[in-house]
């Protein structure tokens, strides 16, 4: 359980092994917060390996506040995200975890996301890069690969 009180579903465990096991069915998993604010749950999987669709369900997200107003919301996501090695050796793949909170979410929503990040990454053995994103630039394909890519050649 995270500060916030908040608790991991099973199904986010389940379903990121079944992502990092790799059999091609899952290429992301996207992860909010239950509407009772108490566990995370999976809001979504795709196969879908179109980043652009992807990056856009986040954008897009969105949460209602304690009085039912709707507006943008924050999500965690695992993107399995592949990428070409520089020197032409081939592909890399890293399992990659997205915390997203975007600047003009509520303030009450960002707390609780961030307060129960950890718990959730604890659950999730794998994870090989991650990356704070609070603006729609940060999860631009270009800027995203610079920072998995960090190290390869």
């Amino acid at each position: 359980m995270s500060q916030s009180g908040v608790s991991v579903s099973p199904e986010c465990v389940s379903t990121f092994n079944e992502l990092k096991l790799g059999k091609g069915t899952i290429k992301y998993i996207i992860y909010k917060l239950s509407d009772n604010n108490k566990e995370v749950v999976v809001e979504e999987t795709s196969s879908d390996a179109d980043w652009e669709v992807f990056r856009q369900k986040l954008v897009n997200a969105k949460s209602k506040d304690k009085r039912g107003n709707e507006g943008v919301g924050p999500r965690y996501a695992v993107y399995d995200f592949e990428y070409e090695l520089s020197s032409g050796e081939g592909k890399r793949s890293k399992i990659t975890f997205i915390a997203w909170s975007p600047d003009n979410a509520g303030i009450q929503a960002k707390m609780v996301y961030a307060s129960s990040k950890e718990s959730l990454k604890r659950s999730l053995n794998g994870i090989a890069a991650e990356l704070q994103a609070n603006d729609s630039d940060d999860i631009e394909h270009g800027e995203v690969l610079k920072h998995v890519s960090r190290g390869a050649r």
